[in-house]
């Protein structure tokens, strides 16, 4: 299965961004109303520039405490993106997100953000392919 299989599965391909520059505070909010895990940084929503997790904010508040609120995203976002291709292959993209311990993961085709998948998309499609699988080996089995 390749990524643009999952993108096209998904209820919504947008990609929530926000602008260099917000405060971590408002990052949290837009994370907690869209009950979402991950923001991408950009400058002008079609480059990602950075990602920034609750992961991220929950690390920064353990060692800070609430001051890490009015920092700015810049300063606690992941800058050095891993990202992949629409035509990458799944089980490259799990092992690397297993790797990196990361979830979230942005989509560029000809450097422009055209979506982004999470461990549970990847998760989610793999699952849904072995029980194809099997149904299909049980279907061969039985003689249907």
């Amino acid at each position: 299965m390749l990524v643009h299989q999952i993108l096209k599965s998904k209820a919504t391909q947008d990609v929530v961004t926000i602008e260099p520059g917000t405060s971590v505070s408002d990052a949290a909010k837009i994370l907690s109303e869209r009950k979402i895990g991950t923001v991408v940084v950009s400058n002008d929503g079609e480059k990602a520039d950075g990602i920034l997790s609750e992961r991220d904010i929950v690390r920064e508040l353990g060692k800070r405490g609430a001051a890490c609120m009015s920092d700015k995203v810049d300063e606690l976002m992941t800058s050095d993106l891993v990202t992949c291709a629409p035509g990458d292959k799944i089980d490259v993209i799990l092992g690397q997100m297993t790797e990196g311990r990361f979830r979230h993961m942005p989509v560029l085709s000809d450097g422009k953000m055209v979506g982004l998948i999470s461990l549970g998309d990847v998760v989610k499609a793999q699952l849904s392919e072995l029980a194809m699988e099997k149904d299909a080996l049980q279907g061969m089995i039985m003689g249907h």
